[in-house]
């Protein structure tokens, strides 16, 4: 995977996830070059001084040494940015990594750069550097003698988490914020509402939260299941606790892109504010927050009320997430309420629209437009092509890879993200055991060989292809054990293909990434994370009955 370069020196065999570009050994029959101890102290230049502070609170805690600020001493980890490695190495999230008999150095082309360095060091002190707390005390911390030139193939390396279908606590969204920290991921997509819960405060509109972020029974399983918790499940944000999450996130140098689902995905919205419907095909007043799964027909009305009120929504929003890209969802509207619909049936009329698909760009373009005023971006799923795409948007492509092709080809940015790739809600195995047995059986192997940019965009298309995501729906996700298990390892595997430069001739080496998962197990055992280990999962993973019998093909929906 790497780029040994001609060093005289052996290979160094650090087992690092993901593969950095280029990395060698520093010194003659490689070993230790440093050792790190009680005496060791950071010497922080100017601009990396949120570095320093990560270091001594994260790896700091996990060591038990205090790290303090560099005096005098020559036993240091030095840290400095040089800008100009983003021409030498290849951007701004670049950094180089010199580990000798002298000195650990972190250079990075921006702060962001040292920060994923200082990642990598941490994996170079070995996984008991991950802990919460040191083993032991005074111990001594060797490091390898190596030195690593890296960079990010992409600059959107995103994880999508999808706190609506079950609410995940402000403290597990923060434990994802570091656990993609550890993998170099630097955009969280936030998926905030949906038919099943609103989890933001919005002021200016209380009932979405008080009525719009509960729902009084949940479906256990997928479709195919009978079985129901009959009890209320919910939760939401408040603005602090967003301002926490948002400010936790930029010290890692993740970008938190929220999302908000227009003019589908809606049911909970509606339920809180009965008028945002189609009020003439359905008496709203009796919808409630839905209780099951799949795709609700219950969308939003095309009414200059309804763009309003999300333009009301989306001003409080643009206060709590400073993000380039605000998400607007535009997938699985279904338009039946609007066929039905005088009011909406008049507005295609009004507005000289073909038919509902038309009727459904103006409506994300209306946000387009309004996004763009106020400096921001929209970006929205690969329906929003349907009708005619707004200037400006964006594309994230979730149904294969046709959506993004278009996207690209006629000029707008996209991050690829197909279901039949990396939608980790899917099962990881196609035995009986699996206990989240739905969508299409995608093993480690799989993610780790996928492939953002497809070979139909030439090159200058393929530019505009930001990036890539891995997406975790939650409906049969329950709590956060559930998400790990679903998430890990296959988010390790996704890291490398987001970060790591795909190796000639094209074909990733899923055996050397297996040897280093070895290694990056241990990493997660001190993590905490529960994750599906390689053999299968674990008697008490599994689940009986209904859950564990294995659904052919993917959900009906995402």
């Amino acid at each position: 995977m790497s780029d040994y370069g001609n060093s005289p020196f052996p290979e160094p065999d650090v087992a690092l996830v993901p593969a950095p570009g280029r990395l060698s050994a520093s010194l003659p029959g490689g070993g230790t070059g440093y050792v790190i101890d009680e005496e060791t102290e950071i010497e922080a230049q100017p601009g990396t001084e949120r570095v320093a502070r990560w270091l001594r609170s994260t790896v700091g805690a996990a060591t038990g040494l205090s790290l303090p600020p560099h005096t005098d001493n020559w036993n240091r980890i030095l840290l400095r940015i040089l800008p100009e490695l983003a021409e030498e190495l290849g951007g701004p999230e670049s950094y180089r990594l010199s580990v000798d008999g002298y000195v650990v150095a972190i250079d990075g082309a921006s702060e962001a750069g040292l920060f994923w360095g200082a990642q990598t060091f941490r994996q170079l002190l070995g996984p008991d550097a991950f802990r919460r707390a040191p083993v032991s005390a005074n111990r001594e911390w060797e490091v390898p003698a190596v030195t690593l030139h890296d960079s990010p193939r992409f600059r959107w390396r995103g994880l999508m988490l999808d706190v609506a279908r079950h609410f995940l606590p402000k403290e597990g969204v923060l434990r994802y914020l570091d656990l993609m920290a550890a993998h170099k991921l630097n955009v969280l997509h936030f998926h905030l509402t949906d038919d099943q819960g609103w989890r933001v405060e919005i002021k200016r509109y209380p009932k979405l939260t008080e009525i719009g972020s509960w729902r009084g029974r949940t479906k256990i399983g997928h479709r195919a299941s009978p079985l129901w918790e009959e009890k209320p499940h919910g939760g939401y944000y408040t603005q602090d606790d967003i301002r926490e999450i948002v400010a936790y996130a930029a010290e890692r140098h993740i970008t938190v892109v929220p999302e908000i689902d227009v003019p589908g995905h809606s049911q909970a919205a509606i339920a809180a504010y009965p008028e945002l419907g189609n009020t003439d095909v359905i008496d709203t007043t009796s919808l409630t927050v839905w209780d099951n799964w799949g795709i609700s027909p219950n969308v939003l009305a095309p009414t200059d009320n309804t763009l309003r009120f999300y333009e009301g929504v989306f001003e409080e929003l643009l206060e709590l997430f400073p993000a380039r890209f605000v998400h607007v969802g535009g997938d699985e509207c279904l338009k039946d309420q609007w066929r039905q619909s005088p009011t909406a049936q008049a507005r295609i009329k009004e507005l000289g629209l073909a038919d509902e698909d038309a009727l459904q760009a103006w409506f994300i373009g209306h946000f387009d437009r309004w996004l763009a005023a106020r400096g921001r971006r929209l970006i929205g799923w690969d329906e929003i092509l349907e009708g005619g795409l707004a200037e400006g948007a964006a594309v994230s492509s979730w149904r294969g890879y046709g959506g993004g092709i278009a996207a690209a080809r006629a000029g707008h940015d996209v991050v690829m993200c197909p279901e039949q790739h990396v939608y980790l809600d899917h099962r990881q195995d196609a035995g009986p055991d699996e206990p989240v047995p739905i969508g299409h059986v995608r093993t480690l192997e799989d993610v780790y060989r996928f492939e953002p940019v497809p070979p139909q965009l030439d090159e200058e298309e393929a530019r505009h292809v930001l990036g890539t995501q891995a997406n975790v729906w939650t409906e049969v996700m329950e709590d956060h054990a559930r998400v790990d298990y679903q998430t890990f390892p296959r988010l390790a595997a996704f890291a490398e293909v987001a970060w790591s430069a795909l190796p000639e001739p094209g074909e990733r080496d899923f055996a050397d990434f297996e040897r280093r998962m070895a290694v990056h197990y241990r990493r997660l055992d001190a993590l905490g994370v529960g994750y599906r280990p390689p053999a299968g999962p674990r008697p008490w993973q599994r689940r009986p009955g209904v859950l564990g019998r294995p659904i052919d093909g993917p959900p009906p929906n995402r």
